[in-house]
């Protein structure tokens, strides 16, 4: 038999998809530095080099930010299951108090805000790249 999930679970769920959001949005800050940092001190331009590290950065950008919005709708899937949670008689008012204190405070931002926040920084992100190699190509000729 299945079992049914509480509140408490379903609060749990989405505490853990906050987490999992927490961890890409890691990686991927981790992912920006290194490539920018790698970029920097690359001494001599190399277009190959430059290519190569923009279409990685491209496919590890798109899945990631594909793992960003799965993880956000099976959050927003356990914010209206937890707003939706039905209460019986006999923990209706200490829960209705948990609610009215709990449920205020998870607001996860828009979907759209946060791809578009995403997709900005990626661009911003390969203009450096190539401004670095830019740079190098000048400094070389």
């Amino acid at each position: 038999m299945i079992g049914v999930m509480t509140y408490n679970d379903l609060v749990q769920l989405y505490f853990d998809r906050s987490n999992a959001l927490q961890w890409y949005w890691t990686l991927y800050v981790v992912i920006i530095g290194g490539l920018l940092a790698f970029s920097s001190l690359r001494q001599r331009g190399d277009m190959l080099t430059t290519i190569l590290i923009t279409v990685l950065f491209s496919f590890f950008a798109y899945k990631n930010l594909g793992a960003i919005q799965e993880s956000s709708l099976q959050r927003f899937a356990a914010l209206k299951s937890i707003k939706e949670f039905p209460l019986t008689n006999a923990d209706a008012g200490a829960m209705n108090r948990v609610r009215d204190t709990l449920e205020p405070t998870l607001a996860p931002p828009a979907l759209e805000g946060v791809r578009n926040f995403h997709v900005t920084s990626d661009i911003v992100t390969i203009v450096a790249l190539w401004s670095m190699e830019r740079r190098r190509r000048k400094a070389a000729a």
